[in-house]
């Protein structure tokens, strides 16, 4: 399959889908007997769709043709697209997260690579251009603005609008990716500006939670022109009323489809999309991938074809992406065939005019190109064992208290517990130790805090997974067993481990930038639901543990976050110290 799907066709090419679509010459094959969704006029007509080479010839009436499919009154869509996710998230590489996804519908994709680019920035992001090539699903990327995402943490990379220049001329990338950094935009930063002038030729995405009023016309007036961060009905409304498109999240970590899907009208839903942002492997593997989304916004009580555009048509258009999006004459052939709009059970999934996946399995064969490789991306200072001591100090400590199923951390101000001068971990009132350990530049640095809420009775967990800079993040009962862990992820070379009594009892290797496995997601989905299983055992409630730590030390969201440089409040945008005096 070409690495550009999009090439310019010669006078040829168009001459002879002319004739196929005229009814002059027949077709390669014409699936009948469907029930076709047609996200241009908002119905469903009946009739059959005519396939010649990689496009659409015609829709509706039968066509003569070399091959015939009677779909026997089944529904046939446009295949699905998530216009803004991190693939990272999924914990696998492009080509096992299309082994996963493309039979569930999704044969398009817009990714942002902030996760793999804070880890490796030019490097990563372009492992992630050359690992979707060849791939019988569309990958595009928006460059990552905001990289990294503040100065209080340290990356594996920074990247100005110098570094990201290379990339505007290519293919796949369609615009800049979520600008996290308002503030900057706001006060003029010129890096910031930069960064938006280059790709103002494509989409620039937005990241603006809470932003509103005069700041968010600023913000708006750069030609940022989408968000994905609006929770409430009132913040989405007035992000629409100033021009923006709406993104509606429903992914693993936030899920705002249920607040936003009143504001969706007849009216204005061309202004909308359906995004997951971050989907990890246990929830595709139990719910779907853009599938589940369409489902759940119908059971919601959306639309069914509104539903289908908003993952369709809408982000085609919204990323200029004319050939995709559409069931229609000179579209490509990306198609969905399903039973219905409740179960919305894919029974087979066309990409290029070719069948690609039948009976919820892919039946394409992976290209045998090589695949690009990184290296290693784990680097850590020597660890000697008491790196995770706590000196006493004077007074109560800054603890950081989880807020279940939230991102946001409140604060308390706690007595700790201490054997002798030593600060240690007190499971009995759920205070346990956090650090962060740098593994970027073997600096040596480890951030060190409490954390209330996680639930450990017993054991550590540690993992490379730590947004946005990704250096090792720990939360434990023992020093012996935190280090255990930490020093387990170094010798893995990146991933998730758990330890009990100084023993490593379930782990996930994650090789590619500590972010990625090589694994199938099915099986990457079970590791992890092991790894969430032991956690429980030892103690914790939460619903997803692993997410819940790997936010801890984002010091972008609200009110106590733990960097390798320290605690951080998040509201005065400042270090503080552990003890609050």
């Amino acid at each position: 399959m070409s690495d550009n799907p999009f090439a310019r066709r010669n006078k040829r090419e168009i001459a002879e889908l002319v004739s196929v679509a005229s009814g002059k010459t027949p077709a390669d094959l014409c699936l009948d007997n469907c029930k076709i969704v047609n996200v241009f006029s908002g119905e469903i007509i009946g009739g059959s769709v005519a396939i010649f080479m990689d496009r659409i010839a015609g829709v509706g009436p039968k066509y003569k043709a070399a091959k015939r499919i009677n779909l026997k009154d089944a529904y046939i869509a446009p295949g699905f697209m998530d216009a803004h996710f991190h693939l990272e998230s999924s914990m696998v590489t492009v080509p096992e997260f299309t082994r996963a996804v493309l039979p569930l519908g999704t044969t398009s994709a817009v990714a942002d690579p902030h996760e793999i680019a804070n880890v490796f920035g030019y490097n990563g992001i372009r492992y992630m251009l050359e690992s979707s090539k060849y791939n019988p699903m569309n990958v595009f990327f928006t460059m990552p603005s905001c990289v990294p995402a503040t100065s209080m943490e340290t990356s594996g990379s920074e990247m100005e609008a110098f570094d990201l220049y290379p990339f505007l001329r290519e293919k796949w990338v369609v615009g800049l990716g979520e600008v996290m950094n308002f503030p900057g935009v706001l006060e003029g930063l010129p890096d910031m500006l930069d960064k938006i002038a280059i790709y103002s030729e494509k989409r620039l995405e937005g990241h603006a939670p809470g932003v509103t009023g005069k700041d968010l016309a600023g913000y708006i007036s750069t030609g940022i022109s989408s968000d994905h961060e609006a929770t409430t009905l009132k913040e989405a409304q007035e992000k629409l009323r100033l021009g923006m498109y709406v993104m509606v999240r429903e992914g693993s970590a936030a899920k705002n489809l249920a607040d936003l899907l009143p504001l969706i009208t007849p009216l204005n839903k061309s202004r909308f999309m359906l995004v997951t942002d971050d989907h990890n492997p246990v929830d595709i593997a139990r719910h779907g991938h853009m599938d589940g989304v369409v489902r759940r916004a119908i059971k919601l009580g959306l639309d069914p074809v509104t539903a289908i555009q908003l993952v369709t048509l809408n982000p085609a258009e919204y990323f200029g992406l004319r050939d995709l999006g559409a069931i229609g004459p000179g579209k490509l052939a990306d198609l969905v065939i399903f039973d219905n709009f409740k179960s919305l059970k894919i029974h087979a999934v066309y990409k290029n005019g070719q069948l690609v996946a039948k009976g919820g399995k892919p039946i394409y064969e992976d290209s045998p190109r090589p695949r690009p490789t990184l290296r290693s991306s784990v680097n850590i200072k020597w660890l000697e064992g008491n790196e995770f001591e706590y000196p006493t100090g004077k007074g109560k400590c800054r603890v950081i208290k989880i807020i279940p199923d939230q991102l946001f951390t409140g604060q308390e101000i706690l007595k700790p517990k201490l054997n002798g001068r030593r600060i240690v971990s007190d499971p009995g009132r759920d205070i346990l130790k956090i650090c962060v350990v740098e593994r970027h530049t073997a600096s040596g640095r480890i951030g060190k805090g409490l954390i209330k809420g996680f639930g450990l009775k017993t054991g550590a967990v540690a993992t490379t997974i730590a947004h946005d800079s990704h250096n090792i993040i720990v939360v434990g009962v023992s020093d012996e067993d935190i280090f255990k862990a930490v020093v387990r992820i170094n010798k893995i070379g990146g991933g998730i481990t758990v330890v009990q009594d100084n023993q490593v009892i379930e782990e996930l290797r994650l090789p590619i930038a500590g972010l990625m496995s090589e694994e199938p997601l099915l099986a990457v989905a079970e590791s992890v639901e092991r790894i969430t299983t032991a956690i429980r055992r030892m103690g914790s409630k939460l619903n997803d543990p692993l997410m819940t730590l790997s936010f801890m030390a984002l010091p972008v969201i609200p009110k106590l976050k733990l960097t390798d440089r320290g605690l951080v409040d998040v509201d005065s945008f400042d270090f503080v110290e552990l003890f609050a005096g």
